[in-house]
């Protein structure tokens, strides 16, 4: 069971504002021809929009229920969706993709190295010759943390979340609840340059990181978007 099974219901009306890396996936995807690997795929924000520009997805979550309303969001978008329950550290699929994308900072909830390097490896794998990884993920400011830590703040009408930050073992807890569920969630981020590191050891080419989804350079923002591939 995921935690995320608790709030798969409150996670679209949680992250309906989440609009600004829809684009930027979509165009990726269009690029590649697909087909798409989306490792925690959640409720198919992302994976909807690429299957509606008519590229095949195949997703993989780890919540059932993130997978049921999924399903339900294909359905009402008339598109089709290849939706598989499972580990990102072992995706239950065969075959070889153009790209595989890990959108909206997923890999965060990977948190020792153990976990990182499993689903970089099962990435590789599942890649075909030239295909890309991409995907982005966020390293906390200062004045974030400041901002909100130990605080609840209400981040859509009626959706609350409390976020304890840890700078020594750079973790975070972050709560979330809503009339429709509550959660508590861990996530663990890298710097910028430990994530290069980390996928230069994996056998991975960075040939981008952008600081947004404007694709503008990264100058050391908190948030990181990356384009991958593997070296041959």
């Amino acid at each position: 069971m995921s935690v995320y099974d608790n709030i798969a219901r409150l996670y679209d009306p949680w992250s309906r504002s989440v609009v600004e890396d829809v684009s930027f996936y979509v165009d990726e995807a269009v690029r590649s021809g697909g087909p798409v690997l989306e490792l925690g795929v959640g409720t198919a924000r992302v994976a909807v929009p690429i299957a509606a520009a008519g590229i095949g997805v195949v997703g993989i979550d780890l919540s059932e229920g993130m997978l049921e309303v999924a399903r339900e969001r294909a359905s009402l978008a008339g598109v089709s969706l290849d939706l598989r329950h499972g580990d990102m550290r072992e995706p239950p699929v065969e075959g070889l993709f153009p790209l595989v994308v890990i959108p909206f900072r997923s890999l965060l909830h990977m948190e020792t190295e153990i976990d990182r390097r499993a689903v970089l490896r099962a990435v590789a794998e599942r890649l075909a010759p030239g295909g890309r990884l991409v995907f982005d993920v966020f390293t906390p400011g200062a004045e974030d943390i400041a901002d909100t830590h130990g605080r609840w703040l209400e981040r859509e009408p009626g959706i609350w979340e409390r976020a304890e930050w840890n700078e020594d073992t750079r973790t975070l807890i972050l709560r979330v609840r809503g009339e429709d569920g509550d959660a508590e969630m861990s996530l663990a981020w890298l710097s910028v340059p430990e994530w290069k590191e980390l996928l230069r050891d994996e056998g991975f080419v960075v040939d981008a990181v952008y600081g947004w989804f404007d694709r503008s350079p990264w100058h050391g923002g908190e948030d990181s978007v990356w384009i991958c591939r593997r070296d041959a």
